[in-house]
């Protein structure tokens, strides 16, 4: 798809393909952990239910125009909605910029797609569903076999080591830890290779920072039952592992091994 353009040019794309997929993931987030057709109502409004016109379903732009209101009945469209589209779109151009306009960001391309509705659905719902960990672990590898077959083996050997990390979190402090998280874990392995390490890192100490947070708000006995949805960590890990992995990991092994 950006085969041929300049990085710029392709970010640009990229961008704004970014913003109308945002739109799609947002149903995503909505529909999918309700159990209801992807396809199939259109998109209505949460109020009324009346059809939201195509000329009312401009990424970002429809809702700035209509001040965050359905046209037909004034009902307000929460801020959430063109925030996924716009982070969806500057992922999207950030990663182009990254790896170029070429098949080297297809990986980078899937995997952020993927954390985008896994984050929103865990923050909502608490679960991180089994469609789309399913759908990463067969979109990684299929990926590598086109880009970089010989990275295969590594993306294995990582995927099932920070699987394995977590899964024994999980069995250690079942409270503390669900198995969506395990599958997430496995499934970032698959698109990072040994950069996933770098993202557990992230991703364990953000956790911390911010039960860390919950405990001092509300003390230490309410503070340890309110429960934190880890995928969002787990997501911002893999992102700063996306895009920053390759010189941590080889800053590290330099300094320190």
């Amino acid at each position: 798809m950006l085969t041929g353009l300049t990085t710029g040019a392709g970010a640009v794309m990229a961008g704004g393909f970014g913003l109308i997929l945002g739109s799609f993931l947002n149903v995503v987030a909505y529909r999918l952990p309700r159990g209801e057709s992807l396809a199939a109502p259109a998109s209505r409004c949460p109020g009324c239910d009346t059809p939201i016109k195509p000329y009312d379903n401009v990424p970002v732009l429809s809702w700035l125009l209509l001040r965050g209101r359905c046209r037909a009945c004034g009902t307000s469209i929460a801020w959430r909605y063109p925030l996924v589209e716009l982070v969806t779109g500057a992922l999207t151009a950030l990663v182009v910029l990254a790896f170029g306009a070429d098949r080297d960001a297809w990986l980078g391309l899937a995997f952020v797609v993927l954390l985008v509705p896994v984050a929103v659905i865990d923050i909502d719902f608490r679960i991180i569903p089994n469609k789309l960990t399913i759908l990463g672990a067969v979109l990684a590898p299929a990926i590598l076999v086109l880009v970089d077959p010989g990275a295969l083996p590594e993306h294995g050997i990582a995927a099932l080591a920070a699987g394995g990390f977590l899964l024994a979190a999980a069995l250690a402090y079942p409270g503390g830890m669900g198995m969506g998280d395990v599958k997430l874990a496995f499934v970032m392995g698959l698109f990072l290779g040994r950069d996933v390490g770098v993202a557990m890192l992230v991703a364990l100490l953000a956790g911390s920072v911010a039960g860390a947070a919950v405990i001092a708000r509300k003390g230490a006995k309410e503070g340890r039952k309110t429960a934190v949805p880890f995928g969002p960590f787990l997501a911002l890990g893999g992102l700063v592992a996306l895009f920053a992995g390759d010189p941590l990991v080889d800053w590290y092994l330099t300094t320190f091994a």
